[in-house]
């Protein structure tokens, strides 16, 4: 998880990068996303990282199912509503 000042597309795709960057490679080939605008940077993310970027279909949360486990994962600590901005990266890890 990362904190981020908006939701633009170059945000996340700088927090990504920067969370992401010192996994070894192995664990770093793919990343798989929802089709929001705050994806937009992808090809940017898949030259940086080294990384295949894949969207779901619309509407099909399923075809991402990690994701979707671990967000469920999550909200047991982190309940649907909480104010993020209020946790600093150091808690998020």
């Amino acid at each position: 998880m990362a904190t981020l000042p908006d939701a633009k597309a170059e945000s996340v795709r700088k927090a990504l990068t920067e969370a992401l960057k010192y996994l070894p490679a192995e664990l770093r080939k793919t990343l798989t996303y929802d089709r929001g605008r705050e994806m937009s940077e992808h090809k940017i993310l898949e030259e940086d990282l080294g990384i295949d970027v894949y969207f779901c279909d619309p509407h099909s949360p399923w075809q991402k199912g990690t994701c979707e486990n671990m967000n469920g994962l999550i909200r047991q600590y982190l309940p649907k509503g909480i104010d993020l901005n209020q946790a600093d990266q150091h808690y998020l890890n």
